[in-house]
């Protein structure tokens, strides 16, 4: 009888150890830091789950993962990360304290911020698109407000490793 019943604790054990485990397993990601440093929250999204809990003029404290796509040239201002849905999100810095190197284009990126949706002015397209290097021509096509998924980041942790 002490035999099954050591056997069972041990058994319990071994399997609490391993829930333990799992349950504080977290997405480890070298990288450095621009803006305020944070602990990556083991609900990190991927996708523009966030977005869908907001509406109208809300916002929602949050963290996004996903990878740079384009960064402002002029002084790494602002970016543009997609997510794994496809989904593109333009990131603006908190109270442009901070700035994100202007080759960190392809790197996988975690942010700390504020996740809502904004519907950007024609001239704002416009300044943007300049940034980016648009022709007149280009630029000329901008003729309608458009209402984007955005992100104002207080910190960011952009991935040393792919």
């Amino acid at each position: 009888m002490l035999s099954k019943m050591r056997i069972f604790n041990t058994f319990a054990t071994i399997i609490l150890l391993g829930m333990m485990l799992v349950s504080c397993k977290q997405e480890t990601i070298q990288g450095d830091y621009f803006g305020e440093e944070f602990k990556i929250s083991g609900e990190a999204s991927k996708t523009s789950a966030p977005f869908d809990e907001i509406s109208g003029r809300d916002s929602l404290q949050t963290q996004i993962v996903g990878e740079i796509k384009e960064v402002c040239q002029a002084k790494g201002c602002w970016m543009k990360v997609e997510l794994e849905s496809n989904e593109e999100v333009f990131v603006r810095f908190k109270d442009y304290g901070f700035f994100v190197p202007k080759d960190a284009a392809g790197k996988k990126v975690v942010m700390n911020g504020a996740a809502f949706f904004e519907e950007m002015s024609v001239e704002d397209q416009r300044h943007y698109a300049e940034d980016e290097g648009a022709s007149e021509d280009e630029l000329a096509q901008i003729t309608a407000p458009k209402k984007t998924l955005r992100f104002e980041a207080d910190g960011v942790l952009i991935a040393t490793q792919p």
